[in-house]
C-alpha cells in the first residue's frame, strides 16, 4: 500500500491519467465515427427497404456487426490483442486502446447511425427521386443532410459509451482514469483517488450531454 496526498496524486497521476482518457476518447470518436458512418450507409441502403436492396450484403454487414457488437468489450479487447499489436506495435497504452474501441465501438455507432438514416422522410426521398435524382445524390443530399440533428443526437449517447470502454480498457494496461482508479484508488483502497476519478468521468458525461444538447438544439 503506497501512502501518496491526494495533490500529489492528482498532479502525478490523475491529471495524466485525465488527459490519457480524453485522447482515448477524442480518437476513438473520431475512428468508430468514421467507420460507422460508412457501415450505416451500407446498411440502410442495402436494406431490403433502402436504395439499393441487396439481402447478401445487408445480411452478412448486419451479421458481423451484431456478433462484435454483442461481445463484452473487456473479451473483445484481450482476443484481439495480437492484432492490436500487430497494427499500433504494442497491445498496451493509449492508441492501442484507440484500436479496440474502434473495434468494439464502430458496431454500435453504426447501428445509431442507421437508426439516424431511418428517420428520414421516406416522402422526401421519393420527391428526390421524382426529380430524377441518383441514389449517391438522394444519400449525400437528403437522407445524409437530414438526419444530421438525428446523428447529433445518437452521436452524444455514443460518445459517452466510448468512454466506459476508455474506463474498462485502463484496467487492461491502457492507462488513463479507469487504471487510475483501479491501481492507485481500489488497490490502493484510496477512497479520494477512486471516488475522485468516478467524479471525474461522471462530469465528462454531463459536459458531452450538455455540448450534444446544445448542439442538436442549434442544428434542429
Amino acid at each position: 500500500m503506497y501512502d501518496y496526498s491526494f495533490w500529489d496524486l492528482w498532479e502525478n497521476i490523475i491529471f495524466p491519467g485525465l488527459i490519457d482518457t480524453l485522447i482515448m476518447l477524442a480518437g476513438s470518436a473520431i475512428t468508430c465515427g468514421i467507420v460507422g458512418f460508412i457501415v450505416a450507409l451500407v446498411l440502410v441502403t442495402t436494406d431490403p427497404r433502402g436504395l439499393r436492396p441487396n439481402r447478401a450484403v445487408y445480411e452478412a454487414t448486419s451479421t458481423i456487426v451484431g456478433l462484435l457488437w454483442s461481445l463484452p468489450f473487456i473479451i473483445l479487447a484481450i482476443s484481439i490483442i495480437p492484432l492490436t499489436r500487430f497494427v499500433v506495435g504494442t497491445s498496451i497504452g493509449v492508441w492501442a486502446a484507440v484500436f479496440a474501441i474502434t473495434f468494439a465501438g464502430s458496431p454500435f455507432i453504426a447501428r445509431l447511425l442507421e437508426s439516424a438514416f431511418k428517420e428520414v422522410n421516406p416522402s422526401l426521398i421519393e420527391a428526390a427521386r421524382s426529380l430524377g435524382a441518383s441514389d449517391w445524390q438522394i444519400t449525400l443530399r437528403v437522407i445524409v443532410p437530414e438526419a444530421v440533428p438525428a446523428m447529433v443526437s445518437q452521436m452524444t449517447l455514443g460518445v459517452i459509451t466510448l468512454l466506459g470502454f476508455t474506463a474498462i480498457a485502463g484496467t487492461i494496461g491502457a492507462g488513463g482514469l479507469g487504471a487510475v482508479a483501479l491501481t492507485y484508488g481500489y488497490q490502493n483502497f484510496n477512497d479520494q483517488v477512486m471516488y475522485g476519478t468516478a467524479l471525474l468521468l461522471v462530469l465528462i458525461v454531463v459536459i458531452i450531454q450538455l455540448a450534444g444538447n446544445a448542439l442538436y438544439r442549434k442544428i434542429k
